[in-house]
């Protein structure tokens, strides 16, 4: 039964939101335990034993555990989405959205990392701007390739929204968020981004304030 779903992890992590984002497209019931940073719980031996990363997001789905925010929300599609548009069905469609959350975890999430923490979650007082913004451009050579892809689509792989979408999303709210840096001019993503605001489970989830 989807009432059994319980996924672990606090909602300021941009992991835990694309896994909640995900469930609310899907209208999938869960309940949700705080975990992580300053609500710890994640170093215990009772979590260890379900994920042995100490990370967060963990799904537990009755006696099944799954971690990795990526593959929850391909299980959460394949498990209860019943045929939901938004991981494609066909094997084309399916690995052209995977090829995007795989994308995001090895290049994009790198990237964003140094940017987030520098100016979000480190006291200004101790903020090297000058290398925020050398990391900044670096991560802005990276969303070049995301900013090419909407030129000629509405969502990032086609008309349909997809789990890709949310991945991506996710990171572009840190990114057009964060303040004190220098961005170039992205016109598609800020055109996709202004449809993705507009998502309920977006503004439920992924808007709130960066913290």
């Amino acid at each position: 039964m989807a009432g059994q779903l319980t996924i672990w992890g606090r909602a300021n992590s941009v992991n835990v939101q694309k896994v909640l984002w995900c469930l609310a497209e899907l209208d999938i019931p869960y309940t949700r335990i705080d975990a992580g940073m300053a609500f710890g719980k994640n170093d215990t031996p009772e979590y260890l034993a379900m994920n042995p990363t100490g990370r967060i997001p963990t799904l537990v789905d009755g006696d099944y555990v799954l971690w990795e925010s990526n593959s929850i929300m391909r299980y959460l599609n394949l498990a209860y989405g019943k045929g939901s548009p938004i991981y494609p069905q066909d094997a084309k469609g399916r690995a052209s959205v995977d090829r995007w959350l795989d994308w995001t975890l090895s290049t994009l999430q790198p990237v964003d990392r140094p940017v987030f923490w520098g100016l979000v979650r480190t006291p200004p007082e101790k903020r090297d701007m000058a290398a925020l913004q050398k990391d900044a451009d670096a991560e802005a050579v990276v969303w070049r390739a995301v900013e090419a892809q909407l030129a000629t689509r509405r969502f990032i792989e086609g008309d349909q929204f997809t789990i890709a979408d949310i991945a991506l999303g996710a990171f572009a709210r840190r990114w057009f968020g964060v303040e004190g840096i220098t961005r170039p001019k992205q016109p598609n993503m800020e055109r996709w981004f202004a449809q993705l605001a507009e998502r309920p489970a977006f503004v439920k989830f992924i808007a709130p304030p960066l913290s």
